[in-house]
């Protein structure tokens, strides 16, 4: 089996990102900038083909790239993962042990301020626990991907109207058209930080955009799971020492503040239907 990553950039200088990256496979690079243009050079005796475009976002660009997938294995990336030796190997090995698997998660290394999962153990993925996981962390057979004709939002994602959220909605959408999932206990790169591209804060654009996502992703039960993400990711709690206060998320607005919001972004997203 051969692997391909494929890899979401902005402004890179691509002759450089190959090896700025760590590749040791074929890659496809698509690159947001300020000019269309086509490039291909060899890195480790790999091909990697280098598509430059002016048009924005990046579920765009992901699907550019996906679209021009044509080995057997694809993984998706960022320009600021750097992989570790042996990558390529183990991705692979994982799709062998796993012969009905369609898309495997894989372990990367992040600042623990920005970590959303960590696989402790193999396992399935099921429709409870698909939204932690970034769309770096996605190996799959790229058939099969092809197959099912899924692809990214254009709504959600850095450049896009909403802020984030085409990972989850990519994985809703795999698990809706019957692919099997799976979790790999493998750590196959890091994270290298950077100042995210569309973070800006806990505001009301991230509440708003948030519960858009929600009623995307979960329909009528999204005041429910609006909720939830609240009360799970806005308080700190201390069971032991019986305090329960605030976290980063919730500092600057009220839990009501935040939940009308969630409620406002939800009520959005009905009406784009």
């Amino acid at each position: 089996m051969e692997l391909q990553v494929l890899v979401a950039a902005v402004n890179e200088e691509v002759n450089n990102l190959a090896e700025k990256m760590h590749l040791e496979t074929e890659a496809v690079i698509v690159n947001q900038c300020d000019h269309f243009g086509y490039q291909e050079y060899l890195h480790a005796g790999k091909r990697i083909q280098c598509f430059n475009t002016a048009e924005r976002g990046v579920g765009r660009s992901r699907n550019q790239a996906l679209m021009r997938a044509d080995k057997e294995l694809c993984l998706f990336s960022d320009e600021d993962i750097a992989f570790y030796p042996g990558y390529g190997e183990v991705i692979k090995k994982a799709f062998e042990k796993n012969q009905d698997a369609d898309i495997i998660t894989f372990n990367f290394k992040v600042d623990p301020s920005r970590r959303t999962y960590y696989n402790q153990a193999e396992r399935r993925i099921r429709w409870y626990n698909y939204g932690r996981y970034p769309t770096y962390a996605v190996a799959a057979r790229t058939k099969a991907l092809h197959k099912a004709n899924v692809s990214f939002s254009l709504l959600f994602g850095g450049g896009a109207k909403y802020s984030n959220g085409e990972d989850s909605l990519f994985l809703h959408d795999c698990l809706k058209k019957g692919l099997h999932l799976y979790a790999a206990v493998d750590e196959i790169g890091r994270e290298v930080y950077r100042e995210s591209t569309w973070f800006k804060g806990y505001n009301k654009k991230f509440f708003v955009d948030r519960g858009v996502l929600y009623y995307h992703l979960y329909g009528r039960l999204a005041k429910a799971f609006s909720l939830r993400f609240l009360l799970t990711h806005g308080f700190i709690y201390g069971f032991a020492h019986r305090f329960i206060q605030r976290g980063e998320m919730l500092k600057e607005m009220s839990l009501r503040e935040a939940y009308k919001l969630m409620k406002q972004g939800i009520r959005e997203g009905k009406n784009r239907h």
